[in-house]
């Protein structure tokens, strides 16, 4: 049984989730960041991440911390904490090709003793049911004699810098007693905000993919109040702030629902759920809604310019942001792909700006071109897509600039003071 003074760590996948991990441990222990991608541990091993999570100061504090891209590697370690993507696929399946390729690739250099410990998120299930055969194919090894595993989710909050890792409490499980104390006392160690020692694996992977389809259903709820009050002609904003005067009122808001987690988790859970042969109405119906409402978005700025006698066709419209939340480079599962998409269907001369998305990573991951300066007195519509807080300092006045005489001016995320956009979500 390892103790935590022998513990020697790997961390499969730098993104998001596994960089800011690596370096918490490699401030406490021997550890090993792994990403197949050579750039990135390139980019990582000269002190710099681009996806702004960690600082350059915060990478030297890890001075325990090593990168590589070599598989072999790995072997001196004994602890493999996987934090790859978990996707859908184009048809809103659970897209489970990273985590297995991960396994396999563990499988080639995993040891007698070792633990494996799984972030990434899934249905309940998936590690012991998809991922651990992986292993035992690949090692020889048998699951719970040979080699073990955990699994804590990964409750990485993009952008934020208030709830980082280390001050959000963790969940954590093993698959046996012993394993699941160690788990728990490995994470206990980083985490100050102090651990939650779930009873089993699946608990803990259930416990992780209802987060996130427990936020999916509270702004689906809202994004359909928003379409009931703007038939009604209400303003959406003005309903939850009288709304939002009462103690146990949620302050959820309309918008796209993107995102590596959000938009994605529910599937995996309702794809188990079918799986089982129960097909869960609530959370897929809370999924139309949000998958729904970038088309939505559009059709209210086209009823609007047609009111205003402004040709869709051949129209200039800027969209202002690519993320999929504000203040923050993840485009990942963004849904403003959705609005620019079917804004070029209606024919549409659409720019992209968003100061801060590279323009490279939107051509890789979207085919997307950017403007890094919009023109003045150019568009015949502006679409407020992500509240980044330079949008919101150009304030009323600036963001009209942008605009002919005769325009459009169509606020998702009310960033505007109220009265000061043509539409509202």
């Amino acid at each position: 049984m390892l103790s935590l003074d022998s513990a020697k760590i790997a961390v499969i996948g730098l993104g998001y989730v596994g960089l800011p991990l690596a370096v918490e441990f490699g401030k406490k222990y021997q550890t090993i960041g792994f990403d197949i991608d050579t750039g990135r541990v390139a980019e990582l091993q000269k002190g710099h991440d681009h996806t702004l999570e960690v600082d350059a100061g915060e990478l030297a504090e890890a001075d325990q911390l090593r990168y590589t891209a070599e598989l072999e590697a790995l072997k001196p370690s004994n602890v493999f904490i996987v934090t790859v993507p978990t996707p859908i696929d184009k048809h809103r399946q659970p897209d489970l090709e990273p985590l297995r390729k991960a396994s396999e690739s563990l499988g080639k250099v995993i040891k007698r003793g070792d633990i494996v410990i799984y972030e990434s998120t899934v249905y309940p299930g998936a590690t012991e049911e998809d991922c651990i055969p992986i292993i035992e194919q690949h090692s020889g090894l048998k699951y719970n004699e040979d080699f073990y595993a955990g699994y804590s989710p990964e409750r990485i909050n993009p952008g934020d810098k208030k709830h980082r890792l280390t001050s959000i409490k963790k969940v954590t499980s093993g698959s046996t007693p012993e394993i699941a104390e160690f788990v728990d006392a490995l994470y206990r160690s980083i985490v100050t905000a102090g651990t939650h020692k779930a009873e089993s694996i699946k608990v803990a992977e259930a416990a992780k993919v209802i987060e996130n389809t427990q936020r999916d259903l509270n702004i689906a709820l809202i994004n359909e109040l928003a379409v009931i009050f703007n038939r009604l002609d209400i303003d959406t904003e003005a309903v939850l702030q009288a709304a939002g005067t009462k103690w146990n009122f949620l302050p959820f808001r309309p918008g796209l629902v993107g995102g590596h987690c959000i938009g994605v988790d529910p599937y995996y859970l309702t794809h188990k759920s079918q799986a089982i042969g129960y097909n869960p109405e609530v959370i897929l119906a809370g999924r139309r809604i949000n998958d729904n409402m970038g088309s939505y978005a559009v059709s209210q700025l086209v009823k609007e310019m047609l009111k205003r006698r402004i040709h869709v066709c051949g129209a200039n419209i800027l969209v202002m942001g690519l993320t999929f939340k504000e203040d923050c480079p993840d485009i990942r599962n963004t849904k403003v792909v959705d609005i620019i998409t079917e804004l070029g269907d209606y024919g549409a001369c659409v720019d992209i700006y968003d100061p801060w998305v590279e323009n490279a990573e939107a051509e890789r991951e979207y085919g997307l071109a950017l403007t890094t300066s919009p023109q003045p007195n150019h568009y015949d519509a502006v679409i407020l897509a992500v509240a980044h807080n330079q949008f919101r300092q150009l304030g009323p006045a600036g963001v009209r600039a942008l605009a002919k005489n005769r325009h459009v001016i169509y606020d998702l995320k009310h960033i505007l003071p109220s009265g000061e956009a043509d539409i509202r979500l």
